[in-house]
């Protein structure tokens, strides 16, 4: 955390005996700055809304769509310049994954450094600006998002189409 890196866990991992308030507390626990950290806090709450309401309620009677959105709200709150993603999507309705996508498109946008890890390749490619197809542990395919999307091996293999 203090080198400006964080991970959101695959499985959303909150603490679900604390508050979504403590949850998003600890994910600052480093930072000195109070003032820089209610910013954030205000920020972090902005960009997802469905959190502020449930401030006082413990993060383990959240839905999995609530959880993986304090999960990656946490992680902000470490006012980090890279966030590793592990499957954020698993076991989301598409509905959240596309609303956790668009997400993570309007993080990026500004400015912050992400690496997604997903199963998901349609939504993983949808947001990508570069992409790496592991297969056995090794990279079998890697160039632009873009490109990737459009490529039959990738089509065929992980698409669907």
């Amino acid at each position: 955390m203090r080198l400006g890196l964080v991970q959101v866990p695959q499985g959303r991992e909150v603490f679900a005996s604390m508050t979504v308030a403590e949850n998003l507390e600890l994910g600052a626990v480093i930072r000195a700055d109070r003032a820089a950290v209610q910013r954030d806090l205000e920020r972090v709450l902005e960009q997802f809304p469905a959190l502020h309401p449930r401030l006082r309620q413990l993060a383990g009677t959240l839905s999995g769509g609530e959880q993986q959105m304090l999960a990656v709200a946490r992680a902000l709150m470490a006012a980090p310049r890279a966030v590793l993603m592990d499957e954020p999507s698993a076991g989301l309705a598409p509905k959240v994954v596309d609303e956790l996508m668009d997400r993570v498109v309007e993080l990026n946008r500004r400015g912050l450094t992400i690496l997604l890890v997903e199963q998901n390749v349609g939504a993983a490619l949808s947001v990508a600006e570069r992409a790496y197809v592991l297969k056995d542990g090794v990279i079998a395919l890697a160039d632009e998002a873009r490109r990737l999307i459009d490529n039959p091996d990738v089509v065929r293999a992980y698409l669907g189409r």
